[in-house]
């Protein structure tokens, strides 16, 4: 397996302990349907949140949540939008981000709640 994909999965895992550790229920991890993907699905009090967690071994160019492009935030619009369907949601929705950044034995996490908001 390669490295990159070792070290995400490594971070998923990371992010999900870190979020149970702060009482965040874990609902799902990397759920897909189709072509959607969603990193970690939890509940935070009367929140669904949908997290997208983006994992680097240095943060020298840039965190990694600088990483979470348009693009990625419509793809992940997406991915809840079906997720809601198919389990039949009526709760309120958010989405967050944890940026890891592992490295030189330790790692940096840095939790962002309301990291964007779905735009008409």
């Amino acid at each position: 397996m390669s490295d990159h994909i070792e070290l995400g999965r490594k971070g998923e895992e990371l992010a999900a302990n870190y979020l149970a550790g702060k009482g965040y229920k874990i609902l799902e991890k990397n759920w897909r349907r189709g072509r959607n993907e969603i990193d970690i699905i939890a509940r935070d009090g009367k929140y669904v949140v949908i997290v997208e967690v983006k994992t680097r071994e240095t943060n020298i160019f840039a965190e990694p949540e600088m990483s979470v492009t348009r693009e990625k935030q419509k793809a992940l619009i997406r991915a809840a939008n079906a997720y809601i369907l198919y389990k039949d949601i009526h709760d309120e929705v958010r989405f967050d981000i944890v940026s890891i950044v592992i490295g030189k034995g330790k790692e940096q996490i840095n939790h962002i709640e309301d990291a964007f908001y779905p735009t008409l």
